[in-house]
């Protein structure tokens, strides 16, 4: 249930962006939840290599809280935020390079 709220807070913070800087929203929303789940998959087969080199492989059930999840959760939002960074230090360079843009806004009415 909190990787769904992530999801969705993820999506919107992309879209913020996105919106910020004239482009696509929809798709800057899809990319957080691509990141988002990208990481969470590549962190669960990470942790399954893991026990799997260790043997310590349980039976445990990582649909609820447990530190594993906390721990994937974590990483996820850290590496969202990150791409979300990289993302907005690109726009703005865009932004300063096209002086275009601030030639199309002369003479509109806010």
């Amino acid at each position: 249930m909190i990787g769904i709220f992530i999801l969705i807070g993820a999506y919107r913070y992309y879209a913020g962006l996105a919106e910020r800087f004239g482009k696509t929203k929809w798709h800057y929303g899809l990319l957080a939840i691509g990141v988002y789940i990208g990481v969470q998959i590549i962190f669960l087969f990470a942790h399954g290599f893991y026990q799997g080199l260790t043997n310590t492989y349980n039976e445990s059930d990582y649909t609820g809280f447990s530190l594993v999840n906390m721990i994937g959760w974590g990483l996820a939002v850290i590496t969202v935020y990150g791409v979300h960074k990289l993302l907005e230090n690109k726009f703005r360079k865009e932004r300063v390079m096209k002086p275009s843009a601030e030639i199309d806004e002369i003479g509109k009415q806010n």
